[in-house]
């Protein structure tokens, strides 16, 4: 993040094709927070989640925030809060993974992601 902007190269990807297993991934998660005007200069906290197809945890990032009022704000205006944390994966077998983000404990969204073993290539000499 560059002065609250989120930049992404290549992100919203939803395959990771892997040369073979078990395999690491180093990547990002990001996620951004519409935050009520009521809800505004008071802590919360955040969570996001990685687990497999049967629910078992990959990785998970935890944080705490506060979002304060700038000068000139229309009232009732929401406030946005974005951050991203770098994670290596590690995938045992392909499947399906769930990214869940949480804020104060409360799921607000999901996102599913495949991980694939590559085609195998040509063979030296064919």
């Amino acid at each position: 993040m560059i002065n609250g902007k989120l930049y992404l190269l290549g992100g919203g990807w939803t395959t990771l094709t892997v040369a073979g297993f078990p395999a690491q991934h180093r990547c990002a998660l990001a996620a951004a927070f519409a935050v009520p005007w009521t809800e505004t200069s008071r802590a919360h906290a955040v969570e996001l989640e990685v687990v497999t197809e049967d629910g078992q945890t990959l990785a998970t990032v935890n944080g705490r925030f506060e979002v304060g009022r700038p000068p000139g704000i229309l009232p009732g205006q929401p406030q946005r809060l974005q951050f991203a944390a770098e994670m290596v994966l590690a995938f045992e077998a392909p499947g399906v993974f769930v990214v869940i983000a949480r804020a104060n404990g409360e799921e607000r969204r999901r996102v599913q992601f495949n991980v694939a073993p590559a085609a195998p290539g040509p063979k030296p000499g064919s």
